[in-house]
C-alpha cells in the first residue's frame, strides 16, 4: 500500500506532462497557465512536506495517511471533470498539498513496520524504486489516454465506447495485484499463499487483458493489436522499460549492503558512477556515432548511480534519526529533493541557453556539453560533503577534491583539443574535396569610376 501511495503520487505529477499540450488546445491555456499546472503540484508538494512531517510525528501518521489519500482520490476525480483553466490550476494545487500528506507518513509507517534494519533497508529501497518506475511509467500512461481522447470530435456516446472501460479497468485492476503481489513477496516470502495467488491473478487478468483487445474493433481497443506490429515498436517498448527495472533493482537489491557496508561508501560508488556517465556524456554526444561509445554507457552508469545514491541516502537518514522523528526527516528529504530539482533545472537551462547563444544555437551539442561540464564540476563537493569525520580526514577529501578538480579541467581540455583537431580535419577535407572538383568559377566585376 505505500509503494503504490508512492507510486500514484510520481504519477500524478509525470502523466500530467504528455497531456500539457491537449490542455492548451481544449482550455485555450497560455504557455504560462500550461506551465503552472504541472509547477503548481510541485510547489504545493514541496511547501507542504515539512508540515505534513510534522503532523505524522505528533499524531497518528495512519490518520494523516488515510485523509491524504482519500483528499488525493477526492481532488483527482473532481479535476476530471473541470473544462475552465483557473479551477484546474486550483485543484491541480490542492492536490500538491494532499500528495504532500502522503509520502511522510508512509515512510513513518514503513519504518515501524519494518523494525529490523535489514527488512527496512529493503523496504525503503523498494518504497524509492517505485517512485522511479511511477515517473517513467506516467509518461506512457498519459501519452495513452490523451491519444485515446484525442482526434476528431465523437457524440457523447461514441466517446464512452471508444474508452474501453472494461479493457482499461481490468489492466488497472491487474497492474495494483501485481505491485502488490511483488511488494509482499519481497518482505513475506515467495511462497507465501497470498503473494502466489495474487501473482497468478494479476497474470491471468493481463493475459485476459490482451485476449479482449482481440476482440474489439481497432477503433473501441485501447491497444489494438496492431500496435505490436509497429515497426520496432515492440524492441522500443522493451528498451523503454529496462531504466525502470534497472533503478528497481538497484533500488531494492542493493539495500541488503547497508548492513555489510557502510552507507558512506555505497553513496559514494552511486556518485562515482554518476560522475563517470556526466564525463562521458560531457565528451561525446550531438553526432549519431557517439549514441554506443558515450551516451548508452552514461544512461546505465548514470541511471543506476543516482539510484544507488538516492536509495541509500534514505536508508542512511532514518538510520541515523531516531523512530520519533522518521516523518520530519523524511519530508526535510523529499523537500530538499524538490528544492535541489527545481534549483538545477534553472541553473542548467541558464548555462545552456547562454551558451547555445554564442555557439550556434540549439541545433549545435555546445550547450549541452556545457551543462554536463558544469554539473561535472559539481561532482566533487558532493563527495566532500558525503564524508563526515575528523579534521584529517576532511584534509584528505579537501585533497581528493582539488586533485579531481585538476583532473576534470585536464579531461576538458583534452576534448576541446579533439573537437578543434576534428574541426580542422573537416575543414582540411572539405578544401581537398574543392580542390579535386577543380577552381570555383569567380565572378568578374568591373570598376566604375565616376566622373566630375
Amino acid at each position: 500500500m505505500f509503494c503504490l501511495t508512492q507510486f500514484i503520487d510520481t504519477l500524478s505529477m509525470s502523466a500530467l506532462l504528455s497531456a500539457i499540450p491537449a490542455l492548451e488546445a481544449s482550455m485555450g491555456m497560455t504557455k504560462i497557465q500550461s506551465t503552472w499546472v504541472f509547477s503548481g503540484f510541485r510547489l504545493t508538494f514541496s511547501s507542504f512536506l515539512l508540515i505534513s512531517g510534522r503532523l505524522s510525528d505528533v499524531y497518528n501518521p495512519k490518520t494523516v495517511f488515510i485523509g491524504g489519500v482519500s483528499t488525493l482520490g477526492i481532488l483527482s476525480l473532481c479535476a476530471g471533470f473541470v473544462y475552465t483553466t483557473v479551477p484546474i490550476l486550483v485543484l491541480r494545487a490542492i492536490t500538491g498539498i494532499a500528495s504532500a500528506m502522503t509520502i511522510p507518513s508512509a515512510l513513518k509507517l514503513l519504518v515501524k513496520v519494518f523494525p529490523d534494519p535489514l527488512e527496512q533497508a529493503r523496504a525503503v529501497g523498494f518504497f524509492a524504486g517505485c517512485g522511479a518506475v511511477a515517473n517513467m511509467g506516467g509518461l506512457v500512461v498519459g501519452a495513452m489516454f490523451v491519444q485515446r481522447t484525442a482526434g476528431s470530435r465523437k457524440p457523447k456516446g461514441a466517446k464512452w465506447k471508444s474508452l474501453d472501460l472494461v479493457g482499461v479497468g481490468v489492466l488497472t485492476v491487474s497492474f495494483i495485484l501485481l505491485i502488490f503481489a511483488v511488494t509482499s513477496g519481497s518482505t513475506d516470502g515467495w511462497k507465501s499463499p497470498v503473494v502466489l495467488i495474487l501473482l497468478i491473478i494479476s497474470i491471468i487478468m493481463i493475459a485476459g487483458f490482451f485476449y479482449w483487445e482481440t476482440l474489439l474493433p481497432a477503433d473501441r481497443a485501447a491497444i489494438p493489436p496492431r500496435t505490436w506490429f509497429y515497426n520496432n515498436f515492440s524492441v522500443l517498448l522493451a528498451t523503454a522499460l529496462l531504466p525502470s527495472f534497472w533503478w528497481t533493482f538497484a533500488a531494492s537489491c542493493t539495500g541488503s549492503f547497508s548492513r555489510i557496508y557502510s552507507p558512506k561508501w555505497i553513496i559514494l560508488t552511486g556518485l562515482s558512477l554518476c560522475m563517470v556517465a556526466t564525463l562521458l556524456l560531457a565528451l561525446g554526444g550531438g553526432k549519431p556515432e557517439n549514441y554506443w561509445p558515450f551516451v548508452f554507457p552514461a544512461f546505465v552508469l548514470g541511471s543506476a548511480g543516482v539510484m544507488v545514491a538516492f536509495s541509500h541516502t534514505n536508508i542512511a537518514i532514518f538510520q541515523a534519526a531516531p523512530l520519533s522523528m522518521s516523518s520530519t526527516v523524511g519530508a526535510m528529504f523529499n523537500g530538499a529533493l524538490q528544492f535541489g530539482s527545481a534549483i538545477g533545472l534553472a541553473a542548467i537551462t541558464s548555462i545552456e541557453t547562454s551558451v547555445e547563444a554564442t555557439h550556434g544555437g540549439s541545433h549545435e551539442y555546445a550547450g549541452r556539453a556545457a551543462s554536463f561540464w558544469c554539473h561535472l564540476y559539481c561532482q566533487p563537493l558532493k563527495y566532500s560533503l558525503s564524508c563526515s569525520g575528523n579534521s584529517e580526514e576532511f584534509q584528505q577529501r579537501l585533497m581528493l577534491l582539488c586533485d579531481t578538480w585538476n583532473i576534470f579541467q585536464g579531461a576538458r581540455s583534452a576534448a576541446e583539443a579533439w573537437r578543434q583537431r576534428d574541426k580542422a580535419e573537416r575543414v582540411g577535407k572539405r578544401k581537398r574535396e574543392q580542390a579535386d572538383s577543380g577552381p570555383i568559377p569567380t565572378r568578374t566585376t568591373r570598376s566604375k569610376t565616376r566622373t566630375h
